[in-house]
């Protein structure tokens, strides 16, 4: 025990967590530039160093960083990685009311604290939460997709009927490419770049980054400036913390248990912590919702960092992935000598608690960098509107082309930000969109592979599953219940 805590405290140790640190702020709050990407590229610098070391830097750039793509989120409506994405709901609502600071202090606090809460899972609750992740099959994780599609009336706004539109839309663009039971290619029209589907990341960049910014250039700038140039305050007051506290909670323990399902990340996680905290929330604290709401905002905050806790649960006791982070990180480990698995705590013991020791770290860091840097992100409010702009526009163009080296990820960037520009001047949307486009492939696969799964191609085996039943009921009720709730509205108001 005392071995690995030294191991921790070591000043090599703290300083790659510090290198790390950096380098995940800087990979994270870059659009397009995820931290898969970084680790991924990063990973092989590594492989000279020992292994708490290497990890330690390996680490801290996937806290820092999901943590970090929230701060483009909050201040220019550009989510730095999917996992973010939610955070546009409220962050930037935040930031047009001069309260960038405070939507800052929230990012850099709640990331960290469900960073830490998901580790303590981790430590605690390690064999059942992994026995729960090993539980998911296609019949599973089909629910699960069909029970975030449901959100979409959560995120639709004001119009449930514009929102299920672009929803629509965002699963027909999901549909794009080789068929992923046959590989028969769908609306492809012979072109080869369009074998692998639409990534999604450059119409996330485009719709959330490059359309806010042509929105921006045909409104009023003057306007716009004078509003977001407000920064405010940093640190929540208590009766803040105590309106956040429900949604933190809720988020923390459902975030871990969806990051230790293979597949599912920080993008599904925050989007369903928010649409649940939006139901639990009462009177006009859920009008707020999407229009600057600080649970809102704190929970999908919490969710990002949340997942990481049982992505590394999957990881460490059953040699699973739990996401595209944890995969690299696998290689990782056997690079060094161990084989993550159920043998790895009894064999490894001391990198185990290790891990755990800098998971905790790194998400301390978190919000230490979060809290003293946040005047520093907020600079960029105080920058001319042109010289915001012309960078967003410029990073967007790398972060597109970076993710598969292609010019036609750049333009379809471009057109989403055209389609984003359009949806913002005639109130459509976007979230339902992207809903669609990252669970509209999970659905239609596990679906397909579940019917095979079941012999006579029974739609039983949908029912018949205690796990997939549940995600199935609670969409259900998900869609259901507002559609009653505004008939009843309508009905009281006739």
């Amino acid at each position: 025990m005392m071995g690995f805590i030294g191991d921790l405290f070591q000043i090599g140790t703290i300083t790659f967590i510090l290198i790390g640190s950096a380098l995940g702020l800087f990979i994270g709050a870059l659009p397009g530039l995820t931290a898969t990407m970084g680790i991924a590229i990063l990973t092989p610098l590594t492989f000279w160093l020992p292994p708490e070391q290497g990890l330690a830097m390996l680490i801290s750039i996937y806290c820092t960083g999901i943590f970090a793509s929230g701060i483009p989120a909050i201040l220019i409506n550009t989510p730095g990685t999917p996992a973010s994405m939610a955070t546009t709901f409220d962050g930037y609502p935040l930031t047009k009311q001069g309260k960038a600071g405070l939507a800052l202090g929230i990012n850099a606090i709640y990331s960290g604290l469900g960073g830490i809460i998901s580790t303590i899972f981790l430590i605690l609750l390690a064999q059942p939460i992994s026995s729960f992740a090993l539980s998911f099959g296609a019949p599973e994780y089909f629910a699960l997709a069909i029970f975030g599609l449901s959100m979409m009336i959560g995120v639709s706004g004001k119009s449930i009927t514009k929102g299920l539109l672009t929803g629509f839309i965002g699963l027909f663009i999901a549909t794009i490419g080789l068929d992923p039971i046959v590989s028969t290619p769908r609306f492809t029209f012979e072109q080869s770049a369009l074998y692998d589907g639409i990534s999604f990341i450059p119409i996330m960049i485009g719709l959330f980054g490059v359309g806010e910014i042509f929105y921006q250039v045909l409104e009023n700038p003057q306007k716009i400036e004078k509003t977001k140039q407000k920064i405010g305050r940093i640190l929540p007051n208590r009766k803040e913390h105590k309106e956040m506290a429900k949604p933190f909670a809720m988020s923390s323990i459902v975030s871990t248990f969806i990051g230790a399902i293979p597949g599912a990340g920080g993008d599904i996680a925050s989007i369903v912590t928010w649409e649940q905290s939006k139901k639990f929330a009462k009177g006009k604290k859920k009008e707020e919702f999407n229009n600057g709401s600080l649970g809102g905002l704190a929970a999908t905050c919490t969710a990002n960092n949340g997942v990481i806790g049982g992505a590394f649960t999957t990881m460490l006791t059953l040699g699973l992935p739990g996401d595209a982070v944890t995969a690299i990180l696998i290689g990782s480990l056997m690079m060094y000598g161990m084989q993550p698995g159920p043998n790895l705590l009894v064999e490894n013991p001391d990198i185990v608690h290790t891990i755990f020791g800098l998971l905790l770290i790194s998400n301390i860091f978190v919000i230490i960098i979060g809290l003293f840097g946040a005047q520093l992100f907020s600079r960029i409010l105080l920058l001319k509107q042109e010289f915001i702009w012309v960078s967003v526009i410029l990073f967007s163009i790398v972060g597109a082309y970076a993710l598969n080296n292609s010019v036609f990820d750049v333009w379809v960037m471009f057109i989403s930000g055209f389609i984003g520009l359009l949806f913002r001047k005639f109130d459509y949307p976007l979230g339902p969109l992207i809903l669609g486009l990252i669970l509209g492939p999970m659905a239609e696969s596990n679906f397909r592979r579940a019917l095979v799964i079941s012999g006579d191609s029974s739609y039983s085996i949908f029912f018949t599953r205690p796990i997939s039943l549940i995600l199935i009921s609670l969409a259900v009720i998900s869609l259901v219940f507002p559609l009653i709730k505004m008939i009843r509205k309508k009905q009281s108001l006739a």
